[in-house]
Parts: structure tokens; sequence; C-alpha cells
């Protein structure tokens, strides 16, 4: 049988927070389709997160399955608050693989819980990762992707509380949350802007409830159960409670290929209905 080569074939993507969840999900997606991959998390804990972040064990289980699918990666600790840390992950990267054609800004956190002990540190906190990392990842990556002169894809995660105030409620990690995904939209559109002359298009996609660990632990549990309607608020229109990883990821695998090559400064939600409802 002759194996075609993929949609992504000869292509380099950056991803930030590929150390589990939607980020390893994304790269094992594009190395699939024969994309190589440069990727960084910061595989340590925050103070203000209540949830157990990715380890060092995550990154090296995201590189095993990308390489198994017998694609390259550069894959380092690094956090997406650090902007000489991510350009240093570029740089390897860069010079491993002599190019960048695709970059997603993924790294995100949901410090959400049942307490709210220091809401303005949360809220700092949830804006400087979900917004200003996404920020610092681009900017690490485009002026490589602008002097190469062979255009390129951009996606930035954001959420359905990027598209919507539901569940507001007035505390640090949710304010946060959602102004930082509300932000992300705002520098998709500038981006898709600034980068259409050099043929770089930039999206945001959206996602509902996935199932991953910044989903699915006790301490998202415990603030449903505490926060009175919290579950009816967070329910989609189709009847599942979350959507799979793999979801976001086919999505994200058709924004940045040549099928979506006139798709620039587009709000996607991936969301089973979420916003419909």
């Amino acid at each position: 049988m002759v194996t075609m080569p993929g949609k992504l074939a000869g292509k380099v993507a950056l991803i930030s927070g590929v150390a589990r969840g939607q980020g390893r999900s994304h790269a094992v997606r594009l190395a699939e389709e024969g994309a190589d991959i440069i990727g960084f998390d910061l595989c340590a804990q925050m103070a203000t997160v209540p949830y157990a972040l990715a380890s060092p064990e995550d990154l090296e289980e995201t590189i095993r399955e990308v390489e198994k699918l017998g694609r390259r990666i550069v894959a380092r600790q690094a956090d997406v608050r650090d902007p000489a840390a991510i350009a240093a992950v570029v740089a390897e990267g860069v010079a491993e693989f002599g190019r960048i054609d695709i970059v997603l800004a993924n790294a995100g956190i949901a410090p959400m819980s049942a307490r709210d002990d220091d809401p303005a540190a949360q809220f700092l906190d949830t804006v400087a990762v979900n917004l200003a990392g996404a920020y610092h990842t681009g900017k690490a990556a485009i002026p490589t992707m602008i002097e190469q002169g062979r255009g390129g894809a951009i996606v930035l995660t954001s959420s359905t509380q990027g598209l919507s105030g539901r569940g507001g409620n007035g505390t640090g990690a949710q304010d946060g949350y959602t102004a930082s995904k509300h932000g992300v939209v705002g520098l998709m559109r500038t981006w898709a802007n600034w980068l259409a002359p050099h043929h770089i298009r930039v999206n945001t996609v959206h996602p509902t409830g996935v199932a991953t660990p910044m989903v699915e632990n006790e301490v998202i549990a415990e603030y449903l159960e505490a926060t009175p309607g919290a579950a009816e608020i967070v329910a989609n229109l189709l009847p599942v409670p979350v959507i799979e990883p793999r979801d976001i990821s086919n999505a994200v695998a058709w924004l940045v290929s040549d099928d979506a090559r006139y798709v620039t400064g587009v709000a996607l939600p991936v969301d089973a209905g979420f916003i419909a409802k």
C-alpha cells in the first residue's frame, strides 16, 4: 500500500503547552499529517493554580508519541510568561529544522476553585498565561515566518468564554479566564490584519469543555458542586458533557492546512453548540 504524504509534510509547528491535554493532542495530530514539532511547557506548579499542572514526565510522553509517528520534535521546559525562554526554544528549533510554518498558542490555565483566597493574583496570573503567553509565543516565531517569505498559519486557543460571559461570578480566576480569552480574540484580529500581506493567516479556536486534566480534576469538580447552577451554565447544546482533545486538534489541523488557505481572522467555535444555546 502506498502511503500518501500528509497535508503538513515538510512543515514545522511551534506549540505551547505541549506536555499534555490539547497541546499533546495537537502535536500528535499535526505529526500525523507530516509536521515536525517545536514545543514547550512549564512542567512545574504555579502557586495560584489549585490543580496539578503538567510534569516533565508528561513532556517526555509527548516526545515519545510524536517520535513513534516518525516525526522529529524539539520539546523543552519553558514558561510561556518568559519571552526570553520562549525565544531560546524557538532558536533551538529553527536551528534544528530550519523553519517555522505554524504557531499554536495553546498554553492556558483555568484556576477556578471553590475558594478565592487571592483574587488579584489569580486574575493576573491567568491573564499572564492565557493572553500575554499567546502574545509571547507568536512574537517569538513571527519574525522568522516573515523572513522566510513562505506564509504560514497561526491559531490562538481561546474558549467559548472568549465569545460569552456566561457563568461570570466575580472571582479572580473566572474574571481572568473570561477576560483573557476575549483578549486572545482581539490579538488574533489585529495580527490577522498585520500579517495578511505576508500570507500568514491568523485565527482563533474556541473549545467548549474538553476532556483534559485542566477540566477533569477534583478542584473543578468541587467548584462546580459549590457553585449554584454552574453545571447548567456550562452545559452544551448537544447532549455531551465535554468533547475530546482530538476534536479540537482536527479543527486546528484544518485551519493550518492549505484546505483553509483563505481562512483568516475567524473565531471558530468547536463547542457542541455551547454558543448557540
